[in-house]
């Protein structure tokens, strides 16, 4: 993909109040934690970040309250040179807020109150008709209501770009809305919701199964296990790269905006050759989610393109 690749991202944000804590509580059990921090975010804001640090033009479409919070929100994704044109500031709304709690080890548990995110509509998608036609990839995600995402996707679709959904937090989509969707991206209990199926069901089996909702190309992270290509019945795996983890919360979002930034969007792999360069592009994907897990907090711990090709070119994919 070009650097000059467009990316338009269409999402959430939120401001994340992170505390660490020894271990993760059971329910009905207080663990105390460390001082908390915050950090703008969510999905939105943080794949548009990710994809903006491999290098990439990227217009963001989402909303904020006007308040401290989404105050902060819009001056971190200035700062990052993401285009807010289509960031709409609501008057009198809460901008959305994430509660984190970061176990040792990374392991985290998020609970996310949407505020104005809730709001967000398919008619938010029209306005911001023109950089969807602008772009080469929209990439969405579930942290805001079905119609924008399905407005977004429709859109999309009508446009000739390629769309990238990742579907978390897992919820049900129309299956006629599945269907123009290019690329799905999942961890396993996200794929197992979608599918209706058992979480336990080894990761293998989900992402062959996957296809049954009717998207071409679907992608099964598994962490630090890595993740899993599959294109029509051709599943791929590609590896994690090996680091010592300190904060998970960013790195699906990582993964995701770097996947949107050098997919081979002139197609949806529809040769052998585009399939390769799929291949190649969850390579840098997989290293960019396991960076993100090295630092804490979701956008300040978005890897730069450097190092992401870096670890990518370390990785090699196998069956």
């Amino acid at each position: 993909m070009p650097e000059t690749a467009r990316v338009c991202v269409v999402g959430s944000l939120n401001m994340d109040l992170v505390v660490r804590a020894p271990r993760l509580p059971v329910p009905g059990e207080t663990v105390l934690g460390g001082a908390y921090r915050t950090f703008p975010g969510g999905k939105g804001a943080n794949q548009a970040v990710a994809a903006r640090r491999m290098g990439c033009h990227v217009t963001l479409v989402g909303c904020i309250g006007d308040d401290p919070h989404g105050i902060k929100v819009r001056q971190t994704l200035e700062a990052e040179g993401i285009d807010l044109t289509h960031l709409r500031t609501r008057a009198g709304e809460a901008t959305g807020l994430a509660l984190i709690t970061v176990a040792e080890g990374g392991e985290n548990t998020i609970v996310v109150s949407p505020g104005c995110n809730a709001a967000f509509s398919a008619d938010d998608v029209a306005s911001a008709r023109g950089a969807i036609e602008a772009c080469d990839v929209v990439l969405m995600q579930l942290e805001v209501p079905n119609p924008a995402v399905i407005a977004a996707a429709s859109l999309a679709r009508e446009l000739g770009k390629v769309s990238i959904l990742n579907a978390a937090p897992a919820r049900a989509l129309p299956p006629e809305v599945m269907k123009t969707i290019d690329v799905l991206v999942v961890n396993r209990s996200e794929a197992a919701r979608l599918l209706g199926l058992d979480s336990t069901i080894d990761p293998a089996r989900l992402a062959l199964r996957l296809p049954e909702l009717g998207v071409p190309v679907v992608v099964l992270t598994q962490g630090s296990q890595g993740a899993i290509l599959n294109h029509r019945g051709r599943p791929r795996r590609v590896p994690a790269h090996p680091v010592t983890p300190t904060d998970a919360t960013g790195a699906g979002d990582a993964f995701c905006g770097a996947l949107a930034a050098v997919w081979p969007f002139k197609a949806v792999a529809r040769s052998h050759e585009e399939f390769r360069d799929a291949e190649e592009a969850l390579k840098v994907a997989s290293a960019a989610g396991a960076l993100a897990t090295t630092k804490l907090g979701a956008i300040a711990s978005m890897p730069k393109a450097d190092e992401v090709f870096a670890a990518a070119a370390t990785m090699k994919a196998s069956t």
